[in-house]
């Protein structure tokens, strides 16, 4: 194989077990093609035979964190392109992992890849701690959600607000129910018990990771956002200084409406929900409980009046983001600041 002294681009269709990488010029002339087993050497040496600090595309795709860190340890400039950005891989007539990786390389040696961000080590580490988390919120909730079902399926009737309370839990210790039945609830009970101690041990490394964070202690200046909520904002965000405008970070987080013009016609729909899902919840459920002596509080009833209730709270969950975004980039908003509202109470 010739040797090639230029700058060369790599394209990298990674898989799960196996992955394709498609050497080529700056030109387009590929260089090499070649399927290799996902391992951390391999992977080293073939990016060794694409010179010194190669470019490098990979798509945002499952298990992408060892690949970034193991080319980037080889002095590549790695970039990570949009999942949604090249879906027009799907509709080619002939498409195979060859293909993908000749693509990816194109669009990055013509300046055209749609980029995803890189998230630091750090932060990688806080957002698989906060997503934890999430994950193991829903799964006791599915337990809760089991619990009423079998309740409902036996006929009794749940008079307290909240089963899982005190008055809750005693009415669940006084139950007397078939052997199915009772069994069930008590093993989903035991579940619950083991995942209330694992949600409380992730959240306290939480905390510890962001005790000293300045960006974590004023974004709980924010009405309606507790340390829970905050945590979640600022893992899922990651360095606040890659949008220059609040407006790009509500786009990011999927909370813009859709734009669609041709001509003299223009149509507004949805919000596009392609961001973040996390922090389109946090910013949403720090909303909901808002009186109306808070700006966004006033905000989402006025829009709600006009358009709807959930209508005004998407809205003012977009309002809430940009207050988010000057919390982390000033470490304060001076918007709220100047106001003379009493506080307002502060959401988990």
């Amino acid at each position: 194989m010739e040797a090639y002294a230029g700058r060369q681009f790599v394209g990298m269709d990674l898989h799960r077990r196996r992955s394709v990488l498609v050497r080529m010029t700056a030109a387009g002339d590929v260089l090499e093609r070649v399927r290799i087993v996902n391992d951390v050497e391999r992977l080293a040496a073939v990016i060794a035979r694409a010179g010194e600090s190669p470019e490098v595309v990979l798509e945002a795709t499952y298990g992408w964190y060892w690949a970034v860190d193991a080319l980037r340890e080889q002095g590549a400039v790695v970039h990570l392109a949009h999942p949604l950005g090249v879906k027009a891989f799907e509709y080619r007539r002939v498409k195979n992992d060859e293909r993908d990786a000749v693509d990816l390389a194109d669009l990055l040696r013509m300046g055209r890849l749609p980029e995803a961000w890189i998230a630091p080590p750090a932060t990688r580490e806080l957002r698989e701690l906060v997503r934890h988390r999430a994950k193991l919120v829903g799964l006791r909730s599915h337990c809760k959600a089991e619990v009423h079902a079998v309740l409902a399926k036996c006929g009794v009737q749940v008079a307290v607000s909240d089963l899982f309370g005190v008055e809750g839990t005693a009415l669940l210790d006084r139950l007397d129910l078939a052997a199915p039945y009772a069994a069930r609830i008590g093993s989903l009970r035991r579940i619950m018990d083991g995942l209330d101690f694992e949600i409380d041990h992730v959240a306290g490394m939480v905390r510890g990771r962001l005790a000293t964070n300045p960006g974590y202690l004023a974004v709980q200046t924010i009405p309606g956002i507790g340390p829970t909520l905050a945590a979640v904002l600022v893992a899922e965000i990651g360095d606040i200084d890659r949008f220059t405008r609040p407006e790009q970070l509500t786009c990011w987080a999927g909370l813009t409406p859709t734009h669609h013009e041709s001509d003299a016609h223009v149509h507004r729909g949805r919000i596009t929900k392609q961001g973040s899902r996390l922090v389109r919840w946090a910013v949403v459920e720090s909303v909901q409980v808002l009186p109306d002596t808070t700006v966004v509080g006033q905000f989402r009833d006025r829009v709600a009046a006009r358009r709807g209730h959930n209508i005004g709270v998407v809205a003012a969950g977009r309002r809430q983001l940009e207050y988010v975004y000057y919390a982390l980039r000033d470490h304060h908003v001076r918007a709220l600041n100047q106001q003379t509202n009493p506080p307002a109470r502060t959401a988990a």
